[in-house]
């Protein structure tokens, strides 16, 4: 794992868009994002049950696995949050993880096979494969898998997930 300011210049969303300024784990962490490297899927259901995860799903991202393949990553782009804590673990290939910084710049998480990283619910985030188009994922659930995005607006700004998610962060 690797993560930097992203550079927020044109191109292809699936391009590194590196701006050169990496962002300490700390800043992560601040943002209630933890990141575990696991070469064993025996680590992965570790962190399964001590979080309760109840449940898994294994989606492959390329062009040849993904109807629609082209439309799906542009929609996984775009900026929404989850009222769930979103666990992701990357069996194969690799992919991006942008997620909002205190200061609403984007921060950009490159994540690569055996990466696992948790973010909290209400965050607001994107994802897209990397230049290669293609990453196998790994979704862990608490109970039924689901995967429903809502994107950044009024209504999101004052969900109660996302009120949770700025008090938790902010520390009041």
């Amino acid at each position: 794992m690797r993560a930097y300011w992203f550079d927020n210049l044109p191109g292809d969303q699936r391009e590194p868009h590196d701006s050169g300024r990496d962002v300490d784990p700390k800043k992560l962490a601040e943002l209630g994002i933890l990141h575990f490297n696991y070469p064993s899927v025996d680590d992965v259901n570790k962190v399964a049950a001590d979080r309760g995860y109840k449940n898994r799903d294994e989606i492959a991202i390329s062009p040849t696995t993904l109807p629609g393949y082209e439309e799906k990553v542009k929609m996984f782009f775009n900026e929404h949050l989850h009222e769930d804590e979103e666990i992701r673990y990357i069996v194969d290939g690799g992919g991006y993880f942008d997620v909002r910084g205190k200061d609403d710049d984007w921060i950009r998480i490159q994540l690569d096979k055996h990466d696992l990283m948790i973010m909290p619910a209400g965050i607001y985030h994107r994802f897209t494969t990397d230049e290669k188009n293609y990453t196998k994922a790994m979704r862990l659930f608490k109970d039924d898998p689901k995967w429903t995005p809502l994107t950044r607006g009024a209504e999101t700004d004052t969900n109660q997930f996302r009120k949770e998610y700025l008090k938790e962060r902010d520390g009041s």
